[in-house]
């Protein structure tokens, strides 16, 4: 009797009922997701709004607006400009930090952005991690003017004087905090002089008594003194930025004048809530640097003394921004400066 070698049947291995029921639903979801992926629109699917924070008619708002137009030409989408206006521009930031993160609310800034935390407690919100950033998108110098009568042609003159009269010239800003008022602090740290600061409510007033001679000097963006120079009726001692003002070639940069470390500006850009997808990022800050590079939009605005720019990429703008915040809040502890002043 031959002896047969006995094989053992082959047993297939099946999931126990739960883990069957398991398996089905991970399947059932991930069809679920991949539909869901499938049917979402592309964004922008809506109307996209700018919040501006500031008083409608200013470079910020009209930067924005500028942007606006042409921002609906490459999104597909109707952008616009809302305002909502109060508080040092508070109240408008406070308003898109609470909004979805969905890239369909968005925040115009400006150095203001950077530097109120700095100076109010009660802000309501941080610069670094309330926001992600898209871009910037426009780039202002500042002039230093003077009023006719103040015996000073250019920087160097200025600071002599200064020197020879400590705390009697008197430098009008905005504002504890704005543009103005820091590119005063920073000169006269710079050129170790000390002005009085009368700070005003707004640049419109300002202007008007440094054209009455009831102030000395002021640190203004080129576009709100572009006139008044052009006219004769303000001198115009130096532009705040590395490079001169293709509005006012002629006039040298501070830099050049006399104060070589000397550099400040008024930055514009675009901000969302923090959260906000990165594909939604890349797609706003791809149709912010089509607008910067519209030929026609850029001379326009170059003319007035505006440089429309965008950043290489939102990390980059988000660098900048960190050391904004990082310099005036040295600033602001070095010189005591608060809300409050």
């Amino acid at each position: 009797m031959t002896r047969r070698t006995l094989r053992r049947p082959l047993r297939l291995s099946y999931p126990r009922p739960m883990q069957r029921t398991r398996v089905v639903l991970a399947l059932l979801a991930f069809a679920a997701a991949g539909h869901a992926l499938s049917q979402a629109p592309a964004y922008p699917s809506k109307l996209v709004r700018i919040i501006n924070p500031v008083a409608p008619g200013g470079n910020q708002d009209v930067i924005a607006r500028a942007y606006a137009e042409q921002m609906t030409r490459t999104l597909g989408q109707q952008v616009i400009v809302e305002s909502r206006v109060g508080s040092a521009a508070v109240v408008g930031t406070r308003y898109v930090k609470a909004a979805a993160p969905d890239g369909y609310t968005v925040l115009a800034i400006s150095n203001t952005f950077a530097r109120v935390p700095a100076l109010q407690q009660d802000a309501g919100y941080d610069p670094l991690k309330d926001f992600a950033p898209i871009s910037l998108t426009g780039d202002v110098p500042l002039v230093l003017v003077v009023n006719l009568a103040l015996p000073a042609k250019n920087v160097k003159e200025l600071i002599a004087l200064a020197k020879r009269r400590p705390g009697e010239l008197t430098a009008a800003s905005s504002g504890v905090g704005s543009t103005g008022h820091v590119a005063a602090e920073m000169f006269s740290r710079q050129a170790g002089i000390k002005m009085l600061h009368v700070q005003y409510k707004g640049a419109a007033p300002a202007v008007v008594d440094l054209l009455g001679g009831h102030v000395m000097l002021r640190f203004d963006q080129v576009t709100t003194s572009l006139a008044h120079i052009r006219d004769g009726k303000l001198r115009a001692l130096g532009v705040s930025t590395r490079k001169r003002s293709p509005a006012l070639p002629n006039v040298p940069t501070i830099a050049e004048a006399g104060l070589p470390q000397f550099e400040d500006s008024t930055f514009n850009g675009l901000m969302a809530p923090a959260g906000t997808p990165r594909p939604v990022i890349d797609r706003l800050h791809e149709a912010v640097m089509k607008a910067a590079g519209t030929a026609e939009l850029h001379k326009r605005f170059l003319d007035q003394g505006i440089e429309l720019v965008a950043s290489k990429t939102p990390e980059a703008f988000g660098g900048f921004l960190r050391d904004q915040v990082k310099t005036f809040a040295r600033l602001a502890q070095e010189t005591g400066m608060s809300a409050n002043q």
